[in-house]
């Protein structure tokens, strides 16, 4: 693995400001995400590094003011960060390193800014102002104005000119998996903040309340409503198989482990059953581990610089 500034110059990020803007991104990604950032690091081609990293810290950005206070704080927060987003995308410049980095990617690699917008309009709507899915067309219209440009903001920096019609659906169908499998593993943690990410009708036809699931209830119909869900999003994952036919090259091993520890967290969760409903399902230490070094023998570990 070659050093931060080693893989700043291999990126051609050459200008002393830009490299300062580009390792503050970084550090922002390895204190909030230390195992993305480490696999990002240890994974894709130097070159990709610091533009998905920039991304990264773009959307996690985002994600912290969406989530973060009262609604009213929400709204404010971010009809601020867009105003300053806007700003830094048509101007190249903002008094935030990190929207400078992330300008600079967007203009570099040529990622269509209405990911961008729609990302900002979802976060402002469909995730500030969040309150339950009354049924599957709401999550996916969710994913729509949401996760899907959530995702694309970041990943979508590793092709030149941003994703075709094809990578981009891929993508929809890569997060349609991940945010199934987020929201099991999340269960626990989310009902304690007063979020409900299983569809309302979905409750109703396993005639399971959602007290049931705040009181983490273990009886036969919440079992079968978790073992649902479940297959759902296992089906979902089976569908994303041909992502990495879409992924360049340079962050396949990146994608390969993502999407392999997405399978290892949903086999936690349909062994945790109900369990899942007291406590947060994580990777664990193995997995993750056992994951990481699969991937590097794949291609072949770099000594560090």
């Amino acid at each position: 693995m070659p050093s931060w500034r080693t893989t700043l110059t291999r990126a051609g990020i050459t200008d002393p400001r830009l490299r300062a803007d580009f390792t503050h991104a970084a550090r922002r990604v390895l204190r909030r995400e230390p195992a993305p950032y480490l696999t990002l690091r240890l994974l894709a081609e130097p070159p990709l590094v610091p533009w998905l990293a920039a991304g990264l810290a773009f959307m996690n950005l985002v994600d912290d003011v969406a989530e973060s206070g009262t609604p009213g704080a929400r709204a404010a927060g971010l009809a601020e960060l867009a105003r300053r987003t806007e700003s830094a995308l048509e101007t190249g410049d903002s008094p935030d390193p990190l929207l400078r980095a992330y300008a600079h990617a967007v203009r570099t690699r040529g990622l269509p800014g209405q990911w961008v917008t729609r990302f900002l309009d979802g976060a402002a709507t469909a995730e500030a102002a969040f309150d339950g899915f009354a049924d599957e067309e709401d999550f996916q219209a969710y994913l729509d104005a949401y996760a899907w440009p959530g995702v694309l903001v970041f990943t979508g920096l590793q092709y030149r000119g941003g994703p075709d019609a094809g990578q981009a659906a891929g993508w929809r169908r890569f997060v349609d998996a991940a945010q199934r499998v987020d929201f099991l593993a999340d269960l626990a943690g989310d009902l304690a903040d007063g979020r409900l990410c299983i569809p309302r009708s979905r409750l109703a036809e396993h005639s399971v309340t959602r007290a049931d699931l705040e009181q983490a209830r273990d009886t036969p119909a919440v079992r079968r409503l978790l073992a649902a869900e479940c297959g759902r999003a296992r089906a979902r994952l089976a569908a994303v198989d041909g992502i990495l036919d879409l992924t360049e090259p340079g962050l396949r091993p990146v994608v390969g482990a993502m999407t392999e520890l997405m399978g290892h967290q949903l086999a936690a969760v349909e062994r945790a059953g109900a369990g899942a409903l007291r406590k947060d399902t994580g990777y664990g230490l193995a997995a993750p581990v056992a994951t990481l070094a699969r991937a590097l023998r794949r291609r072949g570990t770099r000594r560090p610089v």
